[in-house]
């Protein structure tokens, strides 16, 4: 069981009728999606063309944070805000949609972008299927 998983089941009050492995899913699939942007941010400055990427740059850094942000906020469940982990949801979808979109343009030069690009569109899945399970 990962750790996200551990924390979930040992947490002591109710979940506020959130489906636990889809929290679960997501919160894995925003912090993986984070670490694979930055990465991905990182090795597109060490390629040669790095001025052809620069909208890549920014879009997995943008990404990289909105992820962060998301998997921390779902990781918190005291004085849960439905309303709120919509909107970060929904939030985390969008960045994940525009930097696998931005990473797939690249995937076929760059295979950190490939990588990259499927972390995006499983995160984006995650977060779209929370979203679903909120009602």
């Amino acid at each position: 069981m990962t750790v996200a998983g551990q924390m979930l089941e040992t947490y002591p009050k109710d979940l506020g009728g959130v489906d636990r492995d889809k929290l679960r899913e997501c919160i894995e699939a925003c912090v993986e999606c984070a670490q694979a942007c930055t990465a991905c941010a990182d090795a597109c400055l060490s390629e040669d063309m790095v001025a052809e990427l620069t909208k890549c740059i920014r879009t997995n850094l943008d990404c990289a944070d909105v992820c962060d942000a998301t998997g921390r906020v779902l990781s918190r469940r005291t004085g849960y805000d439905a309303t709120l982990t919509r909107a970060v949801l929904e939030a985390c979808a969008a960045a994940c949609k525009a930097c696998g979109d931005e990473c797939g343009q690249h995937a076929s030069m760059h295979e950190h972008c490939r990588v990259c690009a499927e972390a995006c569109r499983r995160c984006e899945r995650a977060c779209r299927e929370l979203i679903a399970a909120l009602g």
